[in-house]
């Protein structure tokens, strides 16, 4: 089985709680971190721009990312969001089995 960590910002507020729940009672992932209060800075229309967001940390399996990504995109206020995955090469062998676990009916 394997596993990755999913990056999603989202603008602070209510939307990354709102993200975390969705991802969670869809089973699309085990767990989500909301890092809140972060500085971004990127281009965005042909210059620099910045945004005060949360970063949302998710753990899942790999072979869910796709469905994840259409679900955050669709729920996302955000034309183009930031979803970027990260494979797990290792961990905690009891963890990993707790995340498959509870992605069971994703």
């Amino acid at each position: 089985m394997s596993f990755c960590v999913v990056l999603i910002t989202a603008p602070k507020g209510r939307e990354p709680k709102r993200l975390a729940d969705m991802l969670l009672k869809k089973k699309l992932v085990a767990c989500v971190n909301i890092i809140r209060d972060i500085d971004s800075f990127f281009w965005w229309q042909g210059k620099i721009d910045a945004a005060d967001e949360s970063l949302l940390i998710a753990k899942t399996r790999r072979r869910l990312l796709s469905k994840l990504i259409r679900q955050v995109k669709a729920a996302h206020s955000y034309d183009v969001c930031e979803v970027v995955a990260l494979p797990i090469l290792g961990g905690n062998p009891d963890y990993l089995r707790w995340v498959d676990r509870s992605c069971q009916k994703g």
